[in-house]
């Protein structure tokens, strides 16, 4: 199976900074003609591309039986081998036979399916939380266990991408989560519907407003893994590209620390402009100098 996933999947090198943590970087994206999965970097998406062989697998052995028992009825049962045609009406070992083969190959399929549809939704003793806000037409991150910090994580305009950076993908402030690490998610939105995916790392998770979805991950591999939003949300939908750095522990902890002071120092200049727009557009009370 790893085989089939490393010969299936497209992998480019990368160095990138992000807030002067460094860290070798495995970019999961698309790339042009791309016919299989991105490469895995999560359990999920490892039993996701496992499942996806085995259906591929079954899927190709009855069309290749069906193939073959069309060739032989049309050789078998022409005019001029059978000139005379059967008048059968029913056959019930046959009938039996075709109602309860489809059902044993139903079966072998539910079991993983349901394995798999449990392991996704569980979240087994989460070490951290993210929580993800989607907007029209940008997202914005919490993470509420390293301070409680938010920012906000736009898409780069074709005008300002650089060299080696990925059009449509690239944005302003990339997520950053540690490898080795049960992450909670938890998913809402603001505005209208969003859906939050990153194929890389087998996560796709609606964003509904006034309800909070929960999804987890476990990043593997060290790297950069994109994604989008796959909801039609308006617009821009096709503008709402998704970003992880995933790095070490220790890198996190660097990361976190200077992020706490970015986006304070960023968010306090919004929060004072805020207060005096406020205070100059109340009202002034009756009587008042």
């Amino acid at each position: 199976m790893r085989l089939i996933r490393k010969f299936a999947s497209v992998m480019f090198v990368a160095t990138l900074t992000v807030f002067g943590v460094g860290a070798p970087a495995i970019a999961a994206g698309p790339q042009p003609w791309q016919m299989g999965f991105q490469p895995a970097a999560s359990p999920v998406m490892e039993q996701i591309t496992d499942f996806h062989n085995f259906l591929l697998v079954l899927i190709f052995v009855i069309a290749i039986f069906v193939l073959a028992l069309m060739v032989y009825v049309m050789v078998r049962f022409n005019a001029k081998a059978n000139p005379t045609p059967s008048r059968t009406t029913h056959h019930t070992l046959l009938e039996v036979v075709w109602t309860v083969v489809p059902i044993i190959i139903l079966v072998l399929i539910s079991i993983p399916s349901l394995k798999l549809l449990y392991y996704m939704d569980r979240t087994d003793k989460p070490e951290m939380t993210l929580k993800v806000t989607g907007s029209q037409w940008f997202w914005t991150y919490e993470y509420p266990d390293q301070g409680k910090f938010i920012f906000d994580s736009q898409m780069i305009p074709d005008a300002e991408i650089k060299p080696g950076q990925l059009r449509l993908l690239e944005v302003d402030n990339r997520i950053v989560l540690p490898v080795n690490t049960n992450i909670r998610v938890l998913v809402t939105a603001n505005s209208v519907l969003h859906a939050w995916a990153v194929p890389a790392l087998g996560v796709k998770i609606d964003a509904v407003p006034g309800r909070m979805n929960e999804t987890w991950v476990r990043i593997t591999k060290p790297g950069v893994y994109y994604g989008q939003c796959s909801e039609l949300c308006g617009i821009n939908h096709g503008f709402m590209p998704i970003a992880i750095n995933a790095v070490s522990k220790a890198d996190f902890a660097k990361w976190t620390a200077t992020a706490k002071v970015k986006f304070k120092a960023e968010a306090e200049p919004a929060t004072k402009t805020t207060s005096i727009k406020l205070a100059r557009s109340a009202p002034v009370a009756a009587g008042s100098n």
